[in-house]
């Protein structure tokens, strides 16, 4: 299935990355967190990629049309330009359409650009800004057994803060982290059928509000749960968690060889 992927906002709750790039290319290990979210799907044998782009989209470009050329041996005719590409380098086996969304554009805006890259039937869809451990071929069959439109992936993300039970002024219960008490959130990792862009009108629709609300009052939005690992990184401290995680050598998120 082609995997679209929400590229292009301006990440302004981390402005001390995204001043330059996009929040997608803030690095983990050395790689931008895109890199990290498109091994995910790579490893369950999705290797067709549609990432919708808006700020600083040249960023995500350069990255990629670089690279293809910088772990190559080239030889360079300066005469014209003309470059020959030898073997060697290193490279995914992917297949990626870099498509520029525009600046201002909603989320359900980017989804809407990306639909004559969808392949007219089911596809996948998630965030630029989150990894998991979420199994995708689960994903996928469980959107199978359902025959709704759509399936988000639910999480229940660990609180920011430890929880204190009081009884009186002792403290009873301890916990640090807790999962959040809010109950699951939208964790993204979408699997949705090609009726659902019927629900998206233009550039200003925000897929989180209209489209996701309407098509749950239509029955047709179900939720796979997934108990595993899951963050978002929206702040400094979510890039610093990210790669200390990494640096651990056991990364929860990565399920690849």
């Amino acid at each position: 299935m082609v995997v679209v992927i929400l590229a292009g906002g301006l990440g302004t709750r981390l402005s001390e990355e995204t001043a330059v790039r996009p929040k997608p290319m803030v690095e983990v290990g050395g790689r931008p967190l895109l890199w990290h979210i498109m091994k995910l799907y790579a490893h369950h044998g999705h290797t067709s990629f549609v990432l919708c782009l808006g700020y600083r989209a040249e960023v995500v470009k350069r990255h990629f049309l670089e690279r293809y050329h910088l772990t190559r041996d080239l030889t360079l005719t300066l005469t014209d330009g003309r470059v020959r590409i030898h073997s060697g380098g290193e490279g995914e086996d992917w297949t990626v359409t870099l498509l520029d969304t525009g600046a201002e554009t909603q989320t359900g805006g980017r989804l809407l650009r990306a639909r004559p890259f969808t392949g007219g039937g089911t596809f996948l869809l998630t965030y630029g800004d989150g990894v998991s451990d979420v199994d995708i071929a689960a994903l996928v069959a469980f959107h199978r057994t359902h025959g709704r439109l759509a399936t988000l992936t639910a999480v229940r993300p660990p609180s920011r803060y430890g929880e204190l039970e009081l009884d009186g002024d002792r403290v009873s219960c301890f916990t640090e982290k807790p999962a959040a008490a809010g109950g699951w959130i939208n964790g993204g990792f979408f699997v949705l059928e090609p009726e659902v862009f019927d629900y998206l009108s233009g550039d200003d629709t925000v897929f989180e509000t209209g489209p996701l609300a309407r098509l749950a009052l239509d029955g047709q939005l179900m939720a796979y749960r997934h108990h595993g690992f899951w963050q978002c990184m929206d702040t400094l401290r979510d890039v610093n968690t990210l790669n200390q995680l990494w640096a651990s050598g056991r990364p929860p998120w990565k399920v690849w060889d």
